[in-house]
């Protein structure tokens, strides 16, 4: 696996090395010895997945307090523009995001630290996103950031007329009202 860390730190882009031949390929999605050399220690707690339709955009959600939760994410089947917004505290990069594509396609992976923001758009027929959490889900404690608020200026690479939101994240909060980590 190949490890780079991205414009914001803490932000690792991960690109597994697949061994294919006629039949397919094979490759390792997680190494927690290499995890740990490049990352650091973070111990996964819970794996989920979502299967969404083209233009579904779902985010940006992050968790407050203990509840706070670092994620590995990638996408089994499809594409999707996934997005992180760093909401930590006196970091350099407050208020900044990044936004890389991951698909079935270049196998990439994306690791978040805890004190972001996080959301993906679903650019194909449909996506399988998968991912990986170093805490449980803790709705009392779910923050939902505007994803459209100009503040962030973040484009979702799908017009607002094709996006498919729930209600929950059509009343996020804006990125003003939001308290950093």
């Amino acid at each position: 696996m190949e490890f780079k860390e991205l414009d914001i730190k803490g932000v690792w882009l991960i690109q597994p090395k697949r061994y294919g031949d006629a039949r397919g390929y094979f490759c390792e999605t997680f190494k927690q010895g290499e995890f740990e050399r490049h990352i650091g220690r973070v111990s996964f707690v819970q794996d989920n997945e979502s299967m969404s339709v083209r233009g579904v955009l779902r985010g940006l959600h992050f968790q407050r307090g203990e509840w706070s939760q670092a994620k590995l994410v990638r996408v089994s089947a499809g594409r999707v523009l996934d997005v992180a917004v760093d909401l930590r505290g006196g970091s350099p990069t407050y208020g900044k995001h990044v936004a890389v594509e991951l698909s079935s396609e270049n196998g990439n992976q994306i690791f978040i630290p805890r004190g972001f923001a996080h959301g993906f758009a679903v650019l194909s027929e449909e996506a399988q996103f998968q991912y990986k959490v170093d805490n449980v889900y803790a709705p009392q404690s779910e923050v939902t950031l505007r994803f459209d608020d100009p503040a962030l200026g973040i484009d979702w690479k799908i017009p607002r007329s094709e996006m498919k939101l729930s209600e929950k994240d059509t009343r996020g909060m804006s990125f003003s009202e939001i308290e950093p980590f």
